[in-house]
């Protein structure tokens, strides 16, 4: 198939794209390019590129497509708290419009990377399916939720969304991120030797590396349309949920001499939450995730140690998403409406 990828130029979709070459298929690759070149590995390009915001989509750039897999987005909650109405415009109402010009355009196929933020905050020990009730307790997790709902409002004969509740991401990739806890954690270990927890350590949160995020993604593409039409699926394992203070001792064990510390003022984490992944593994046996924290924890440290992290590296701009933006806007490239300025 052609497939157009938003956000191909971060940190999922830096994976994707040879995952959907090793399929055989055609990737258009359509970003704002807001994090060129923040690079830890060679970065493979699509077979073509549209360097455009996600807010001015046109038909004519959909053209000929086949499928759309939509990552594009403000990526993580404090990037969402950074501007909340920026946040509902590119995340909501960009990828809402999307959708339609999808549908207009006869593209069937859209695969929305949607997050298993939108659960929020959990009820006790429960494992929480796609039927679970949504607690967001950020503009990004209910971002996500009103896209899923309006997607789901556009599927017909002609269209069949299909809303993807990833686990929290981790992993290599090359477009790498270090605000999220596993990398994170892994990162400060390598260069600091100090495992240092932001929160107290006590919330749940189900986790999964980048590969599978993306292998699940290749999984929905081929799988019949009649199994994905309008369905959401959690990507991850059930096996796959950690208390955040279970994943700093993993990390401490495979970087060692590394000691597990807490962040000053570090409190509780709200977003707290433990998912069941049964139907992603029921429906799509095609898809089967292979890697563990573990795993994904030695991963990151031997890539860490191979690019020569440094302390600049743990809270600057290059992998830190909301130093990035903040680098830009400070440097008068980026408005504060986060759109190109010149």
């Amino acid at each position: 198939m052609r497939v157009l990828v938003t956000g191909h130029a971060g940190y999922i979709g830096a994976v994707l794209i040879p995952v959907l070459h090793g399929e055989g298929h055609e990737v258009i690759g359509l970003d704002s390019m807001l994090f060129d070149g923040c690079d830890l590995l060679a970065v493979e390009s699509p077979d073509r590129l549209i360097a455009r915001d996600l807010r001015d989509v046109t038909a004519a750039d959909l053209s000929g497509c086949d499928a759309i897999v939509h990552l594009g987005a403000l990526s993580n909650d404090p990037l969402g708290d950074l501007n909340p109405g920026v946040t509902y415009e590119i995340n909501r109402d960009a990828s809402v419009r999307l959708a339609e010009l999808a549908r207009d355009s006869g593209i069937e196929r859209f695969v929305f990377a949607s997050s298993c933020s939108l659960y929020g905050a959990g009820v006790g020990d429960e494992l929480l399916d796609e039927n679970a009730a949504f607690n967001p307790v950020t503009p990004y997790g209910e971002s996500k939720i009103q896209v899923e709902q309006a997607l789901s409002g556009l599927a017909n004969d002609d269209f069949s969304p299909t809303y993807m509740r990833n686990a929290t991401a981790y992993g290599v990739s090359p477009r790498q991120r270090l605000d999220i806890v596993v990398n994170n954690l892994t990162a400060w270990a390598t260069v600091t030797g100090q495992v240092r927890l932001q929160s107290d350590g006590t919330p749940w949160r189900p986790l999964v590396h980048v590969r599978d995020i993306c292998e699940a993604i290749r999984a929905v593409l081929a799988a019949p349309r009649e199994l994905v039409h309008d369905e959401a699926f959690n990507v991850g394992r059930t096996e796959e949920n950690y208390q955040i203070r279970d994943v700093a001792t993993i990390v401490g064990e495979v970087v060692e001499g590394s000691v597990v510390t807490i962040a000053d003022g570090a409190g509780a984490d709200i977003r707290d939450y433990r998912v069941t992944f049964d139907k992603i593994a029921d429906t799509l046996p095609d898809f089967s995730p292979q890697w563990t924290v573990r795993a994904g924890a030695e991963e990151l440290h031997e890539a860490f140690v191979e690019a020569g992290l440094g302390e600049e590296h743990l809270d600057g701009p290059s992998y830190i998403r909301l130093r990035r933006l903040a680098e830009l806007i400070d440097s008068g490239r980026l408005s504060d409406e986060v759109r190109w300025l010149g």
